[in-house]
């Protein structure tokens, strides 16, 4: 019996590393020209010299779209770290990160504040692609600290990491009108997260 064609899913035609790349990167250049809003799928298409078709194959719509390009830009993934102390696991959340990059990502991630609140499928989007795996990561990384007896397993500080990590994003601009840069993150580690959760710089 021959199968349907109509019925078969389309496949999606994979995209070589290179080109997605110079896809998401052009989808945050665009982003920081004209912000979410002003960010469109024929825009992309333009930028990039592909078709329309070819982006909505491969991703839903800009949402999703958006929600890849920043996770795909991101310096190092949390899943990625395992240093052996919850000291070196976070610290290597900035170690690694250039200062202009930083002020960049900083500033794009404000830029979208507001978008977030205002489009419920850019929060979703989000949250499934890029904060969600985050968090992930970030309760295996303190649930290996409480493995090594680093931390302490009822700490209530532990509920509030990922608040504090991005709360310092939004504070400092707002305070000290200047942008996070990764030697002021890295002090932050030090004095405010490691002895909220009873650990004691090295």
């Amino acid at each position: 019996m021959t199968e349907d064609s109509s019925r078969t899913p389309a496949r999606r035609t994979r995209l070589t590393p290179e080109r997605e790349s110079e896809l998401y990167e052009a989808v945050l250049a665009l982003l920081r020209e004209v912000g979410y809003d002003g960010l469109t799928m024929d825009a992309v298409a333009t930028r990039t010299h592909a078709s329309k078709a070819t982006l909505y194959r491969q991703w839903k719509g800009k949402p999703e779209l958006v929600a890849s390009a920043l996770r795909h830009q991101q310096p190092v993934s949390l899943a990625d770290i395992d240093t052996g102390s919850v000291r070196g696991d976070l610290q290597a959340m900035v170690c690694d990160a250039e200062e202009d990059r930083m002020v960049e990502d900083a500033a794009l991630m404000r830029g979208l504040h507001r978008a977030v609140h205002d489009n419920a499928d850019l929060k979703q989007a989000l949250r499934r692609l890029l904060i969600e795996p985050e968090l992930a990561a970030l309760d295996a990384m303190l649930g290996r600290a409480v493995d090594r007896g680093e931390v302490a397993p009822d700490n209530p500080a532990l509920g509030y990491v990922a608040h504090l990590m991005v709360g310092v994003f939004m504070a400092r601009p707002l305070i000290d009108d200047t942008p996070v840069d990764p030697a002021y993150l890295s002090g932050y580690i030090d004095a405010v997260v490691l002895p909220a959760l009873g650990v004691r710089p090295c």
